[in-house]
This record gives structure tokens, C-alpha cells and sequence, in this order.
């Protein structure tokens, strides 16, 4: 069958390259792609925000299937619009992925279903939010409910620094629509790991647990980012506190999509913090982790196809995930000044010498221009590798990182360390 991935990053390339690798397919189609995502499949030039030209190319290439990758799509109805023409799709229906794309929604099923999560409360209007801080105890967290790329959340150690992020919400518009609302919660202290799980309706094919790098610089230091670097599994995080995840968050959450309406197909992401009192909701996301796919889709032995399909269907019950043994590491490289501005069009060198041994380099905000691979984004590429232990993973993906330059490159140089 021919497949489409929508989108343009490092999860959508790491897709392709793995659906790419399936007995099923004869062709991957990405729309819009990137530089590396053209080497296992074919880019498509348009705009996967436009559901007309992408319902189009999915009848002119007989596509049967279409992987979403984005928050912002899922959130635009691009399901809705691809199930109205009877096409086959992964994700969530926009009423589905509203679990994401509205924190403020999730924080009420949640407490609804007894999710366990962080206490919270939801804001519409900046004057009642600083009066309902002060009252606080800190640190407190603050969110953005609406998307917001990883970067609309701030853990506030002063009722001043709380005020200042209530402030890029309500009054500078940082986040534009996604700051009207915010949600206030009390802050958490633990390990913080995550992990995905394949849906269809209430049933669910977990993945190993995983910790995501969100802040720019080592130690954990500077503004949020979409993530740094990713390594999975983790040694701190049990059997026993998957199965928990599994069936105090997960499974509570399909069921109570379904009894209101809103059958959860696709890939639900939920962020975990593991407390003194077990394991918590950070927040849930609708679709694939980013950088997480990539280090996921190196772990996973099985054929992705068939389970995509499945959940696609609505019905897992006869399809599977197998994980190898090993552990995985993924270091992303950025552009000078990510997350705030940066310059586009820097050449790239080295990529194939750092695919040596376990290593494969996904690419994120990359172009081709003849020759020439060229940045064109914050996250420019995923350097991942495989390794018997952790240590060796990383060893091998920061050999890989060292081969590769552009000017101005960036990247943490602490990846799994907390994990080690």
C-alpha cells in the first residue's frame, strides 16, 4: 500500500523511515517533509494545514493510509475531514485530541475519571489568576492551556515570576489564542519520565517509558524548548509502574472518552511525574512525541504497519508491539539562538560519516538544495543510537553529534545523565 505521513520535522522523518521498512508498503509519501525524510519516501509540496490538498493527493496516489504527526493538525480537524471522504487515518478526531490541545479540558476529565494528577485551577482573565497566586505556595506551575510547542509552561519560585508568565498570557499575547485560558497547578516533585500507548476505543499497546530534555542549555538550565534529547527505557522506572500508568491513566482516560462521545484512536502520550504517591499526569498529548519517536522507532523489532492500521480501524486485537532489548539515545542538534530567533540556510556537513555503527540521523528543520543538506529550523536534526547499556548509547550518539557541523550548532552535552 502507498502511505501518507503528514509533517515536517524529526518524528515525521523517524515515521516514515520506519513505515518505509514494512513488507506492506510500496510507498511513503510525506507532505511536506524535510531533507532526510526524501531519502525513504517521497516530499510532497503542500501544506498539510490544507485539508483540500491533501484530501486531493490522497485520491490522485492512491494513498490508503495517512499517519498525522502535529499537535496543530490534529487540532485543525484534519481527521474529521480525512474520515468525512472515508480515508483511513491515524489520530484522533478533533473532539478526541482536545485532551491536548485544551489543557484546561483535560484537567476536567481527569478529575472527573480520578486521574491522578496535580491539583490545579483554570483562568480566563489575568486580574483573578495574580489574586489566586498570591494565595499560593510555591513553586507554582503555569500554563498556557492551548498549544503552545512545548514552550507555554512556567514553574514560578516567586509570585513575581507567576505573575510575569500570567502576564505573556493575558496581556503581551506570547502564546496568541492558546494563553486566553491558563491553567494554575501545584507544583510536583519526582521523576519525570513518559511514554506512549497505540489506542483504539479503550484498549491500548504500551510503549517503554522514556525521559524527554525540554530546557535549552545543560543542567536543566534556560527556556523550554521542544525537546533536547531523549533516552529510553529508564532502569528507575518499574514494570510495576507501568502497569499503574497503564491502568490508572491510560486505560481510565479511553474510557472516559468513550463514554463521552469521543473514541480515542491514535497515539496518546501522557508526561508522568513519578511522586512519593505514585504516579502522576503532567499533561497528555494526542499524537507522537517529538524528539520521542525517533528514539522509539529505533527500540521497536515489530512492524509498525499493521498496528497503525489496526488503531486507523478502531480494533487492536490482533496486532502487536515488539520491543528490542537494547537502550536508545537521541541528541538533538540546534540552531544558533533556539528558541528565540535564529538564522535558516546553514550547509550541513558530516551526516554520513556519523552514521557509523548503530547510528541514525533524523532530520527535523533540514532542506536539500541541490548537493546540499541546509538548516531551516530551531531543530535541525536527531542524532540516535542504540546501544547494550544506556552509557553505551549515548557514547555512540555524541560520537555521531561530533562528526556533524553547521555554523552555529548547538546541543546539550548532558543527555541522560539524570537517567544514568
Amino acid at each position: 500500500m502507498n502511505i501518507l505521513v503528514l509533517g515536517s520535522g524529526g518524528r515525521e522523518h523517524a515515521l516514515a523511515w520506519k513505515i518505509a521498512q514494512s513488507p506492506l508498503v510500496e510507498k511513503v509519501y510525506i507532505a511536506s517533509g524535510n531533507g532526510g525524510s526524501s531519502e525513504v519516501g517521497e516530499n510532497l509540496p503542500i501544506d498539510p494545514n490544507d485539508h483540500t490538498a491533501v484530501i486531493a493527493a490522497v485520491k490522485e496516489r492512491d494513498i490508503e493510509l495517512v499517519v498525522v504527526g502535529p499537535d496543530d493538525l490534529l487540532a485543525g480537524g484534519i481527521v474529521d475531514a480525512l474520515h468525512a471522504e472515508n480515508i483511513l487515518a491515524f489520530g484522533p478526531t478533533k473532539a478526541a485530541a482536545e485532551v491536548e490541545w485544551s489543557k484546561a479540558y483535560a484537567k476536567g476529565i481527569m478529575k472527573e475519571a480520578g486521574i491522578p494528577t496535580a491539583a490545579s485551577e483554570t483562568f480566563t482573565d489575568f486580574d483573578s489568576a495574580v489574586a489566586y497566586v498570591k494565595e499560593q505556595t510555591l513553586p507554582i506551575v503555569v500554563k498556557a492551556s492551548g498549544l503552545a510547542l512545548g514552550k507555554g509552561v512556567t514553574i514560578a519560585y516567586t509570585h513575581q515570576e507567576a505573575e510575569d508568565a500570567l502576564k505573556e498570557c493575558f496581556v503581551d499575547a506570547k502564546f496568541g489564542t492558546s494563553g486566553n485560558e491558563v491553567v494554575i497547578e501545584e507544583f510536583m516533585s519526582g521523576l519525570e519520565f513518559s511514554t506512549h500507548a497505540i489506542c483504539a476505543g479503550t484498549k491500548a499497546l504500551m510503549f517503554p517509558s522514556s525521559q524527554d530534555h525540554k530546557r535549552i542549555f545543560d543542567n536543566d538550565e534556560g527556556p523550554n524548548t521542544g525537546g533536547m534529547g531523549v533516552v529510553a527505557p529508564l532502569a528507575q522506572v518499574s514494570s510495576e509502574v507501568m502497569d499503574q500508568v497503564r491502568d490508572e491513566i491510560v486505560l481510565p482516560l479511553l474510557s472516559a472518552l468513550e463514554k463521552k462521545g469521543r473514541p480515542f484512536s491514535g497515539l496518546l502520550y501522557p508526561g508522568i511525574m513519578l511522586t512519593t504517591d505514585g504516579p502522576k499526569v503532567i499533561e497528555f498529548n494526542a499524537r507522537f512525541g517529538d524528539p520521542e519517536t525517533q528514539a522509539y522507532m529505533r527500540l521497536l523489532d515489530s512492524d509498525i504497519v499493521p498496528v497503525l492500521l489496526a488503531s486507523a480501524k478502531g480494533d487492536l486485537k490482533d496486532v502487536f508491539l515488539s520491543w528490542g532489548t537494547d537502550s536508545v539515545a537521541c541528541v538533538s542538534m540546534a540552531s544558533g539562538g533556539y528558541p528565540g530567533s535564529y538564522e535558516k540556510g546553514k550547509v550541513i556537513t558530516g551526516l554520513t560519516d556519523a552514521e557509523e555503527g548503530s547510528v541514525v540521523v533524523f532530520h527535523a528543520g533540514t532542506k536539500r538544495d541541490r548537493d546540499d543538506i541546509l538548516t531551516n529550523g530551531g531543530r535541525v536534526l536527531n542524532v540516535t543510537a542504540t546501544g547494550e547499556t544506556l552509557s553505551m548509547a549515548l557514547d555512540a550518539a555524541y560520537a555521531g553529534v561530533k562528526k556533524i557541523s553547521f555554523e552555529g550548532a548547538q546541543y546539550r552535552s548532558d543527555i541522560g545523565q539524570k537517567a544514568l
